[in-house]
């Protein structure tokens, strides 16, 4: 708990930001942009706060993550948008009236504070004192409020947000406060999905060309199609996806045309205002390129998360002459402790890795240290949910022991009074098979 108000300087320093991306956009109406801020942080923190306790934390961090991705998809749009207009083709006029109005100002400063609350109450509600921890956060997010309102007022008045720069520092703000959450981070999950994407349309495209039997398919170019299995494709893919949208809006920054001066006479005032709109064209492009470096932060945050995984070393088993295994409730380690345990066999040359953890439901499970899509790379355990090391997918918890997905493989097992009981055999061909089956393709394109 000593630690918690460090960890949370990350969180306030974004609010802070956000506020001053929010003011500086909508300067004209500063004082409703701050008001609804503030009163969107504090719904926030208290709706997520509500959806913990009265539901789950799932449901707290799905609401949350989901929120989170739509703001990164409207971003797009944005970025779509500002491509468009940069091409001197403009936007409805109706467009940019309703932009200007005190009503979409309020608007986007209260979305903007309810997702950033309610990321903060996400990663307070669950401590020893949640409440009291979220009730100072909101008061110190009100404090920053006010410092941003000063601090806002001393910025030259030549230093404008352009609409797209500014969804692209509030969306990177909260990629950057989110990714600090291992079950709230997007980056991660993204890259599976690119992974899993380029998996599934090189499989299908193998099986509708018939490429094993193909006569034009020479044997060294399986080394080349063996990368789409690697997982620098699923990491790449997701960069892509993830710094296309800043780049779009700093070219179309880039691209707007200056304003006509063909009708002013004078050359000194044409150079003037030729010279005025470069250098407010520049200062437009602070935002956009502090916004890609926050992009940046997250990927690295995401890639290299700030959580102690609980890893234990596995323990060494052995099976009876009968060829079965048991592992004691109470032995060297508590099956009941509620954290994951690992094992491993070997006998004969052969060997398997597996876990035995106590789920939120109380009920005993055992399942390999390995899933049936990604290499054995193993789990970790944090914030009640296991990682898989190699593509770090979150699994609840609560879902250990289902089968499919990035789940860890079910074992077989037999729960009886003095502990867990396995098949030795069954063990290691599961292992064998399982193992077999993620490295045979994904060794090709590591």
């Amino acid at each position: 708990m000593l630690s918690l108000p460090y960890k949370m300087i990350p969180f306030l320093l974004s609010w802070g930001a956000m506020l001053l991306v929010l003011l500086r956009r909508f300067s004209a109406h500063r004082r409703t942009a701050i008001a609804a801020g503030i009163v969107g942080y504090a719904c926030g923190e208290a709706g997520a706060w509500l959806l913990f306790h009265l539901y789950s934390a799932e449901v707290a961090v799905g609401v949350m993550k989901s929120a989170v991705g739509v703001g990164f998809l409207l971003l797009w749009s944005a970025a779509v948008i500002a491509i468009y207009r940069s091409t001197g083709r403009g936007f409805p006029s109706w467009g940019e009236s309703v932009g200007r109005t005190k009503v979409f100002a309020g608007g986007i400063a209260l979305a903007a504070g309810v997702l950033m609350g309610g990321i903060v109450a996400c990663r307070l509600a669950g401590t020893g004192s949640g409440t009291i921890a979220c009730f100072v956060a909101a008061l110190a997010a009100v404090v920053l409020a006010g410092a941003a309102f000063v601090v806002e007022e001393k910025l030259p008045d030549l230093f404008t947000v352009s609409p797209a720069g500014a969804m692209a520092a509030l969306v990177s703000l909260l990629l950057f406060t989110s990714s600090s959450i291992i079950r709230l981070d997007l980056f991660a999950p993204l890259s599976m999905k690119v992974m899993k994407f380029a998996h599934d349309f090189v499989h299908q495209f193998f099986e509708s060309m018939l490429i094993p039997d193909h006569l034009f398919i020479r044997s060294y170019l399986w080394g080349y199609i063996g990368l789409l299995f690697g997982k620098g494709v699923g990491f790449w893919g997701a960069l892509a996806i993830w710094f296309i949208p800043v780049l779009l809006i700093l070219l179309s920054v880039n691209l707007e045309r200056l304003p006509p001066v063909a009708h002013i006479r004078q050359g000194a005032k044409r150079r003037k205002m030729v010279a005025a709109a470069i250098e407010n064209r520049r200062l437009r492009l602070v935002v956009p390129a502090l916004s890609c470096v926050v992009f940046s932060l997250a990927v690295y945050r995401s890639t290299f998360p700030a959580v102690e995984y609980w890893d234990p070393k596995p323990v060494p088993v052995t099976a009876a002459a009968n060829g079965e295994i048991v592992i004691p409730k109470k032995g060297e380690v508590d099956l009941e402790d509620g954290k994951l345990h690992k094992f491993l066999y070997r006998q004969n040359g052969n060997q398997a890795r597996f876990m035995a953890v106590m789920t939120p439901e109380g009920k005993l499970t055992v399942v390999l240290d390995a899933c049936a899509i990604c290499k054995p790379d193993g789990y970790g355990q944090a914030e009640g949910s296991v990682v898989c090391y190699y593509c770090k997918t979150l699994i609840p918890m609560d879902t250990v022991g289902k089968p499919g997905g990035c789940n860890p493989v079910p074992v077989p097992f037999t729960e009886k009074e003095d502990g867990v009981h396995l098949d030795a055999v069954a063990l290691v061909n599961t292992w064998t098979t399982t193992v077999q089956s993620t490295t045979r393709v994904k060794e090709e394109g590591k």
